[in-house]
């Protein structure tokens, strides 16, 4: 069998079932781990690669890389998505007027928050997403997920692992110097992430957790959020999957609401196809939604494009997804 091919100008449009399996297939780490995994790409950060990633902090400057979690957010209620809901449920008025029924003048200020867990900046989990009924390393996907959550990889068993060296690939500023910004719809082919990387002196290896800026968060800021949330975007080709496996990183996250381009690269009816590739049969963890924009800004100034990054889920028993705000750290 052929390799897949790399170039996203050579991608059958007509075809995105072919173009799936023959990624799915060819890049699958179904096993590599163990049939108990519940890890995946996320097992190639280890201890030593924890220290490595401390090595990288001389300044002490930390930088969040999260979108806010309020209501002036971007989800519109697809599949029922909407922007977090935040209450207070004890305020400093109660407290002024003596309701809330502590002694000695104490008072206090409760609040609850209601939204789903990829509202905002998150990982998808590798519960999120299936290939034709299977789920990462090959389980069926109804023994997994049920209605009462991922009973075998949810998002709880990350919850100490993500810290390790992140990589900044500022995709847009490399590509598109005068605004750093990408078109929507531009597919970004594996080339351009070496290239990319080339061009920042930096080196990707393994058990690194790679950030690609595309732009589209700053013109959402600029002019509206628009079809931020589920419309179209730069993002990364399908072709891109070979890259993604080969070099071992053991995340990777976006500034958009897809990570993947968008319309998807086919002239019949697709959705996500990379995801459906990358997340049940590479067992790579995606990041979406991540505010890059001030940690692109940091790199330049520092000419320096590889940092700690601590980015842990919360540990949400049996959740397919989590919000999380990741810290860079110089």
């Amino acid at each position: 069998m052929n390799a897949p091919t790399e170039n996203p100008v050579d991608i059958d449009r007509t075809d995105p079932e072919g173009e799936v399996v023959a990624r799915a297939e060819a890049y699958r780490n179904w096993g590599r781990w163990g049939a108990d995994d519940v890890l995946g790409t996320l097992n190639f950060i280890d201890a030593a690669k924890r220290v490595e990633a401390a090595a990288l902090v001389r300044e002490g400057v930390s930088i969040s890389l999260a979108q806010s979690f309020d209501t002036d957010g971007p989800q519109k209620g697809w599949r029922r998505r909407t922007n977090p809901v935040h209450t207070m449920t004890d305020t400093g008025v109660d407290a002024e007027r003596g309701n809330q029924g502590f002694p000695h003048g104490i008072g206090g200020a409760d609040d609850v928050i209601a939204m789903p867990l990829q509202c905002s900046t998150q990982w998808d989990g590798h519960g999120h997403i299936f290939d034709h009924g299977f789920a990462w390393n090959g389980r069926r996907a109804g023994d997994v997920v049920t209605s009462e959550g991922d009973l075998v990889t949810g998002i709880e068993h990350a919850a100490s692992i993500v810290v390790s060296r992140g990589v900044l690939l500022d995709v847009a500023r490399h590509l598109a110097p005068d605004t750093a910004e990408l078109p929507d719809g531009y597919a970004i082919s594996a080339a351009e992430l070496d290239a990319c990387a080339a061009a920042e002196d930096v080196t990707i290896g393994r058990g690194d957790i790679v950030l690609v800026r595309t732009g589209r968060l700053a013109r959402a800021r600029r002019e509206g959020w628009g079809e931020y949330a589920g419309g179209p975007s730069a993002g990364l080709s399908l072709t891109t999957a070979g890259w993604l496996h080969r070099s071992e990183i053991a995340a990777i996250a976006t500034d958009t609401w897809g990570f993947e381009v968008r319309p998807n690269e086919f002239d019949v009816p697709s959705f996500q196809p990379l995801h459906q590739v990358v997340i049940p049969n590479i067992g790579l963890t995606i990041g979406e939604m991540w505010d890059l924009d001030a940690l692109a800004e940091s790199c330049v100034e520092r000419g320096r494009w590889d940092f700690l990054l601590s980015a842990p889920p919360l540990p949400i028993t049996g959740a397919v997804g989590s919000p999380i705000n990741p810290v860079a750290i110089f």
